[in-house]
């Protein structure tokens, strides 16, 4: 029978609850981790979404800012398309020099300029069709990260897999601006499909695991904003490709 005065006992309980509340406060600020990365994710798409709309408003396709910097001649169109990716790869590589609030204003500043070149695709598809695949891209990608977030499986053995297939999705792409068939544009929208969705998977968990690491250093609010980044580019190139399915030509 267990001494009930047994200093030990005591010892143990102490220990016990100090456990306990370490894996509360740790539980509650891997929440608030995960709500900032979404809410900045959130807004990102919401920034892109209300650009895009505006550069592409007017009497005709050709008389919107989208229409007049896509559709005529002129270096503009390739500023516009090629900035985003100088934005994302100075983000990317840079994290560590930049400060908290330049990589947000960098981030901000991305969003915008996916807006203005995303807004092609309202001279290309109908605003009814582009809402529709929207609503569903934000359906499915809540699911999937969701998923991604709750799993107890390790996907880190699918991070080179997916690299790859990423790759693969890049260089088919580039391949078929030359060869413009349409089985193999078929190929890569259903292939972009499911790559990006166990990329959305793939990517919450590993930005939830890297919260192990950064929490309570100066590197926790920048963390945040490449979380956000990641999970910003699989919700837009899953929309993307889903448009291809789902979206109605003009």
């Amino acid at each position: 029978m267990a001494n009930q005065f047994d200093p030990r006992l005591d010892a143990r309980i102490g220990s016990g609850r100090a456990s306990a509340e370490v894996s509360a406060s740790f539980d509650a600020g891997l929440r608030a981790h995960m709500l900032s990365v979404y809410n900045y994710m959130a807004s990102g798409v919401l920034l892109t979404g209300i650009i895009a709309l505006l550069f592409a408003q007017g009497a005709t396709p050709e008389q919107s800012l989208a229409g007049q910097i896509f559709m005529q001649p002129g270096i503009l169109k390739w500023v516009v398309i090629l900035a985003p990716l100088g934005l994302v790869m100075w983000l990317s590589f840079g994290i560590n020099r930049l400060s908290e609030g330049a990589a947000k204003a960098i981030f901000w500043a991305y969003a915008a300029l996916m807006g203005a070149s995303l807004s092609t695709i309202f001279l290309a598809y109908t605003g009814a069709s582009i809402a529709q695949t929207f609503f569903a891209t934000a359906a499915g990608f809540a699911g999937l990260s969701l998923y991604g977030y709750t799993t107890k499986r390790d996907l880190s053995g699918f991070g080179k897999f997916l690299l790859m297939g990423l790759i693969g999705i890049i260089v088919a792409s580039l391949a078929n601006l030359f060869f413009q068939s349409s089985a193999l544009n078929l190929g890569i929208s259903i292939i972009g499909v499911f790559l990006f969705a166990g990329l959305t998977v793939y990517d919450t968990q590993k930005i939830k695991n890297m919260y192990a690491e950064v929490a309570g250093t100066s590197f926790a609010g920048k963390a945040v904003i490449m979380g956000a980044l990641t999970l910003y580019l699989d919700f837009i190139n899953l929309f993307l490709f889903l448009l291809r399915f789902m979206g109605d030509r003009r």
